[in-house]
């Protein structure tokens, strides 16, 4: 199957990745939003939540007595009111001329100028600003108190905890790594099968590899909890940390098994990221110290330094494991920057070489390519700045903010990359759908040979309008988990209900129309395919031809009537439009009208068929189209002839059940009739013996009818052939060669006209000399004949020569 997608490739990957770059910039932005929405005052639970950020207005109550003295006072409670009515809904003015001219009004009014006015505004946008960066960088300069706590003990009440911790990180580290070690084998076995089996069996050995991976994590863990409480410690007791620590290990090793699912570094053939192996080994190895660092840190070693020493030291812990990460992930960005740039910019230039193979593409079109190239290229080249910036403002958040803070800073993070690893794997999957087209079996494909055509035709279309919606999400989940909108209470509104609504319900219909309207043509398609069942006829190939336009026609109608009545539209004013412009279409174009309610009934009582020889409106010809409102016709002299049926009156079809040839044959008066009768007899036994193929489509023998008429100067007489449906002109023809035979050889003189010709005389009765010479005394030589191109059988009469009573000489064996 051709490409389907070659020529549509470039565009899509090359804005997969600018897109990728903008979830990338927004995902880099999100410590700062974090930051700058915690120093806004009343923007963060925290802020509200801090015993030290409400002293301040308990130790200054004047502005509470000022405002209770207020409403205590009747007049300047009601005077406040008033202000407030001002403040909070102003007179909107009627354009903004009118808006200018009021506050020029007011600042004349108040002896200001609008220079002045405009200079306070920005005043106060600028005051607000310095307010911000003070607030942000007093903030940042007391980040070291974040560190506070420690106060060095940390160490030793962690050296203290390693004995009773020893024995159960013993037993469940060296129980893991036997498992996994022994696995390992098994996951290159079922890597290696992955790659030769369908895709159902790939997802079955993708799951059993993660089950067992799982598995062994749980075994893990179920052994060092059954040894803890059994043989470490008092018999059928465990500590409190113990437990803490096997609660981290489940979770930690569970939350790695995620990660090698979707990298898979031992079994290439099981691994859904496209990356090499080298790349996911090395992801592996960085997410799994990250994940350790973090998840032990956060459930094992802050809990112990909480207890053990105070909060503050747990505190300051937890922001130190914080940054060792953050170190950690700017090791990582330095040392494979150039690595990471190679990849992104072999991504984009895989698109070169299918530029190169479209020769026909424009020069706009190229020049938009060469944009968008060197536009990727160029941000390929700077992605780490993106990384950095993202951890510098991580480490903003770590120094300045509370833990809660850090935590959902690190949460939200985490929320974003896996919704783009999702949405990056659901993309490249429909890419390579789109790509790859829809394969049918080969017996599908000889039963409905159209049918893979127009999947292939539909379906990519649809998965990059997926593509698009993926990306769409991911843009507003990003926005969503950084606080710019609110995307939950969006789609909890009423609005945003109606709208997630009706375009799941559009989707919905749309992909049921499509659904049956291939139904509908794959059934048709398979009723006119002449290699399965029975050959279809004339009339059958006509209706259901008929049918599927048809059947189109309504099905989009209806699939257009309910989109639009799930947006939101009301169909009944357009429904009762359309019956109204309907009426009028239909006094306006009663012609028209006309020829499809005739069209359908000579359809229904199986009148005309393509194929048929015709005569209609004064034409015949072979019917080639046959619509519902007109048929096609071609003539014997290849002319094309499209008459509607609204000036049809009579139809001769000369195509049903049987046919005669009729021949009326001249004689002369002196000849004798019966001589002549058994002339044309055995000619017509000459032409069956010597002719058999004009011989089968023969269906009875030559009927005598006798004298037909006594003419001018011949005695007509006629005989009838009965034959196949539209063979009746070619066996006329051969018929009538073999009668100028019998004829000539038995001496029957075939009449033709005669002239007498008249030379005048003059007055004495004497006339002008005439001589008359035979070829031979001019030494001219006999024209000798030559063998003319035989009439094939797939012509038709001339439209005045297709009377029944005439000489059968015209038409089609069909």
């Amino acid at each position: 199957m051709p490409d389907v997608a070659n020529s549509a490739a470039p565009i899509p990957r090359l804005f997969k990745i600018l897109a990728a770059f903008l979830v990338v910039t927004l995902f880099a932005l999100m410590p700062m939003a974090v930051t700058a929405q915690s120093l806004l005052p009343g923007s963060g639970a925290s802020a509200s939540e801090d015993p030290a950020s409400e002293q301040p207005a308990a130790a200054d109550p004047t502005p509470l007595a000022t405002l209770l003295e207020v409403l205590k006072d009747d007049t300047a409670r009601e005077a406040l009111i008033a202000d407030l009515e001002k403040t909070v809904t102003p007179e909107a003015s009627a354009d903004g001329l009118a808006a200018l001219e009021q506050v020029a009004q007011a600042a004349s009014d108040d002896g200001i100028s609008i220079g002045r006015q405009i200079a306070l505004i920005t005043q106060e946008i600028g005051q607000d600003a310095a307010s911000t960066l003070s607030s942000f960088w007093a903030a940042l300069k007391g980040g070291g108190g974040v560190f506070s706590g420690l106060s060095g003990a940390e160490i030793s009440v962690l050296l203290d905890a390693v004995p009773g911790l020893l024995a159960v990180i013993a037993i469940t580290v060296v129980l893991f790594v036997v498992l996994r070690r022994f696995a390992r084998q098994v996951y290159k076995r079922m890597g290696r099968k992955s790659q030769n089996t369908g895709v159902l069996g790939s997802i079955g050995l993708f799951l059993g590899s993660n089950l067992l991976d799982a598995l062994i994590v749980i075994i893990a863990w179920a052994a060092g909890y059954l040894i803890t409480i059994f043989a470490v410690g008092d018999f059928g007791q465990i500590g409190i940390r113990q437990s803490m620590y096997l609660n981290a290990f489940l979770l930690v090793e569970m939350t790695k098994v995620i990660i090698r699912s979707f990298l898979s570094p031992v079994a290439s053939g099981l691994r859904i990221v496209p990356v090499s192996d080298l790349a996911a080994r090395a992801l592996t190895r960085y997410l799994s110290i990250v994940v350790s660092v973090l998840g032990y840190g956060q459930l094992l070693i802050v809990p112990i330094v909480n207890q053990s020493v105070n909060t503050a030291a747990g505190s300051g812990v937890s922001a130190l494991l914080s940054v060792m990460v953050l170190l950690y992930f700017v090791y990582i960005v330095v040392r494979r920057r150039k690595d990471v740039t190679r990849w992104l910019q072999n991504e984009a230039d895989t698109t070169l070489p299918i530029e190169a193979e479209e020769t026909t593409v424009d020069m706009p079109t190229r020049r938009q390519h060469g944009f968008i190239m060197r536009t990727v290229m160029g941000l390929a080249g700077i992605w780490h700045w993106a990384a950095l910036t993202y951890i510098a403002g991580m480490f903003i958040v770590v120094m300045t903010q509370p833990a809660d803070v850090t935590l959902n800073a690190i949460v939200g993070s985490g929320k974003i990359l896996a919704a783009i690893i999702i949405a990056a794997l659901l993309s490249g999957w429909l890419a390579r759908a789109v790509h790859r087209g829809v394969l049918l079996p080969d017996d599908i494909n000889a039963k409905l040979p159209l049918l893979e055509r127009r999947i292939n035709t539909f379906v990519p279309r649809a998965f990059s309008l997926l593509r698009l919606v993926l990306l769409a999400c991911v843009l507003l989940f990003t926005l969503d988990v950084i606080g710019m909108i609110d995307m939950r209470g969006w789609l909890e509104s009423q609005f945003g209900l109606a709208v997630t609504t009706a375009m799941i319900s559009v989707g919905l219909i749309l992909t049921v129309s499509f659904g049956l309207w291939l139904a509908l043509t794959s059934f048709v398609d398979y009723k006119l395919n002449p290699e399965y069942g029975a050959v279809p006829t004339s009339r059958e190939t006509t209706l259901l031809t008929l049918m599927r336009n048809a059947v189109t026609i309504a099905l989009v109608i209806l699939t257009l009537m309910f989109v639009l009545s799930e947006i939101g539209l009301d169909i009944g004013p357009l429904l009762a439009s359309a019956g109204v412009l309907g009426l009028a279409i239909g006094f306006g174009a009663q012609k028209m009208v006309q020829d499809i309610i005739t069209g359908v009934f000579i359809q229904f009582e199986n009148v005309i068929n393509v194929g048929d020889v015709i005569t209609v409106g004064g034409t015949t010809g072979t019917v080639e189209k046959l619509s519902v409102r007109s048929v096609s016709l071609r003539d014997v002299q290849g002319v094309f002839h499209m008459i509607p049926f609204s000036t049809v009156d009579m139809v001769s079809n000369y195509m049903r059940g049987f046919a005669y040839t009729v021949t009326d044959m001249g004689i002369a008066y002196r000849e004798n009739i019966e001589e002549a009768k058994q002339a044309m007899f055995d000619a017509f036994d000459r032409m069956m013996a010597n002719e058999p193929d004009i011989a089968e489509n023969i269906i009875g023998g030559l009927e005598w009818f006798g004298v037909q008429s006594l003419g001018d100067s011949a005695v007509v007489l006629r005989t009838r052939i009965k034959t196949e449906p539209g063979k009746q002109w070619g066996i006329g023809r051969m018929f009538n060669g073999y009668l100028k035979t019998v004829f000539d050889e038995r001496g029957i003189e075939i009449p033709f006209p005669q002239q007498t010709i008249w030379l005048g005389e003059n007055k004495d009765g004497t006339t002008q000399p005439f001589k008359i010479e035979g070829p031979a005394a001019k030494g001219q030589t006999p024209v000798v004949e030559k063998p003319t191109k035989k009439i094939e059988a797939d012509d038709v009469p001339d439209s005045d020569e297709s009377d029944g009573d005439a000489d059968a000489d015209g038409g089609a064996d069909r």
